[in-house]
């Protein structure tokens, strides 16, 4: 699993035009890639990763400091750009595979106590965000 994290000073996510989860004041937003062999231990240790890093001002983790989450997931987070100006995305699991698990980190994240807004798998989103720092990373699980 790969994530781009991204501290925040409120964010939504919307698919056509209708807003499909949001939160105001501090927190973070997760763009969610999961790659083939992802399981259950790439789950668990994303969540938890999600939940500790201390990304927030403060030096607090979201669990910590009960900050909301906006996950979204991501398949060009997997794009194989070596070759030619076409990137291959045979890196990203397909979307039967993806959808549960990044479901199954967006409830091991709520199992900790977090407020989880989600985007939905495979649409069309528009995100917005502010970014506070800018604090981005992109993080392995």
């Amino acid at each position: 699993m790969r994530a781009v994290i991204q501290r925040a000073d409120g964010a939504q996510v919307a698919v056509d035009g209708q807003v499909t989860g949001a939160f105001t004041g501090p927190g973070l937003v997760v763009l969610l890639g999961v790659t083939h062999g992802d399981g259950e231990e790439q789950a668990q240790r994303m969540a938890r990763k999600i939940a500790e890093l201390k990304l927030l001002r403060g030096e607090q983790g979201a669990q910590e400091a009960g900050a909301p989450v906006l996950l979204i997931s991501q398949f060009t987070l997997y794009a194989d750009t070596k070759k030619g100006r076409r990137p291959s995305w045979s890196h990203a699991a397909p979307g039967p595979v993806a959808e549960p698990w990044v479901e199954r980190v967006g409830t091991l994240l709520e199992e900790r106590g977090l407020t989880v807004a989600r985007g939905v798998f495979g649409a069309d989103m528009r995100v917005s965000l502010v970014n506070d720092g800018p604090v981005t990373l992109v993080v392995e699980a």
